[in-house]
């Protein structure tokens, strides 16, 4: 089992930044990808960035359109976290922002199904006003 907390949410102004953690802890050895989704009330959960690594040193860093080139994802593996910073934010931008951990990874193959992932946290709210 892997658990995974979210943390860094909250309120910022159209235009602002914020910075999410994903903190994991259980059998993290496991793991090989994690993913940062988000949902919006009456919508289904929405890919926004992942990254996975083949050893230590070789991080694959993907992202929704809708992101790129504003969301930066990375990870910490002696800390077993990942994060998600989060610049020139948008009113759209504005949902639960979940983290969530793979254990299998294929550079090849972009970990932004919701499928490919066997852990979730529990979400963090970024609301981001206009």
């Amino acid at each position: 089992q892997v658990q995974l907390v979210e943390s860094g949410g909250g309120l910022v102004q159209a235009g602002g930044s914020l910075r999410l953690s994903c903190a994991a802890s259980g059998r993290t050895f496991s793991s090989r990808a994690m993913g940062w989704f988000r949902q919006v009330p009456g919508k289904e959960r929405e890919f926004v960035a992942a990254i996975g690594w083949t050893d230590a040193r070789t991080n694959y860093a993907y992202y929704a359109d809708s992101v790129k080139g504003r969301f930066t994802i990375s990870r910490d593996g002696a800390k077993n976290t990942a994060y998600l910073q989060m610049n020139s934010l948008k009113p759209e931008d504005t949902a639960v922002y979940y983290c969530a951990a793979a254990g299998l990874f294929d550079y090849k193959i972009p970990p932004s199904r919701i499928a490919q992932y066997d852990y979730w946290g529990q979400g963090t709210q970024v609301t981001v006003s206009s």
